[in-house]
């Protein structure tokens, strides 16, 4: 470890850029670099700006910014955000449909418990026909995991379906983040997301239109953390 002229430290040069995910010198350039290029493009004044800079940066689409959807009874955008931090705070459990997004999603910054829901439920699956992943929520509700949680669908439209209906009939989410993908009911699974979300007063970041993936869910997810970070730090009031 070296010390430059202001005592700073290469280990403060880690911190300032470790948000990001990077994890070598040269790739938090890249990335604190990429960042100043999507704030030239997407507003930086609210939590809700900075997911959808987000979900700019991990995509690489300047108009994703305009597909994502912030649910919260009250109208207030940066509610999800502030929920999903707050989670994070608390520890709550992190739960996504596949290990896809799991894998995506930071071990730093946060002690949640950061599990997948896909290999549960299989006897349900074999005995009913539906998915494996729409199995593997509905048992993982049954044992009262999703109350409470940061619950992240990136993948699958049965999963976000299922945990719709779970939300139906009571289970509280600390936050939902859906965006799965594909030209099978994905459309339609994150419009039922939101429309349980807002009935029940459960906060949720959504997209529209047929694009979305584990890969953004994560990303969606890591900022959250983030924020979580940042509040924890003192830089940001939830």
């Amino acid at each position: 470890m070296t010390t430059d002229a202001t005592g700073a430290t290469d280990d403060d040069e880690f911190e300032e850029y470790a948000d990001l995910g990077a994890t070598t010198e040269n790739a938090m350039e890249i990335a604190e670099t990429s960042m100043e290029i999507v704030r030239q493009f997407v507003p930086d004044g609210t939590l809700a700006d900075r997911v959808r800079q987000k979900a700019v940066h991990s995509t690489g689409d300047i108009e994703f910014q305009h597909l994502l959807r912030f649910t919260d009874p009250g109208g207030d955008e940066a509610e999800p955000v502030r929920s999903g931090a707050r989670a994070v705070l608390d520890e709550r459990p992190i739960v996504t449909d596949i290990t896809m997004a799991k894998a995506g999603i930071t071990n730093r910054g946060h002690d949640c418990e950061t599990r997948k829901a896909i290999s549960n439920g299989a006897e349900l699956a074999a005995e009913t026909g539906m998915t494996r992943t729409a199995a593997s929520v509905l048992e993982l509700d049954r044992q009262g995991v999703y109350d409470g949680s940061i619950a992240v669908v990136g993948n699958a439209p049965t999963a976000a379906l299922a945990l719709a209906d779970c939300i139906e009939q009571g289970t509280r989410p600390a936050v939902v983040v859906a965006t799965p993908v594909g030209f099978v009911k994905a459309v339609e699974s994150r419009e039922r997301v939101r429309e349980v979300s807002a009935e029940h007063g459960v906060p949720a970041i959504t997209n529209v239109g047929r694009r979305g993936g584990s890969g953004l869910a994560a990303a969606l997810t890591n900022e959250l953390i983030h924020v979580a970070t940042d509040a924890r730090n003192g830089e940001v009031e939830l």
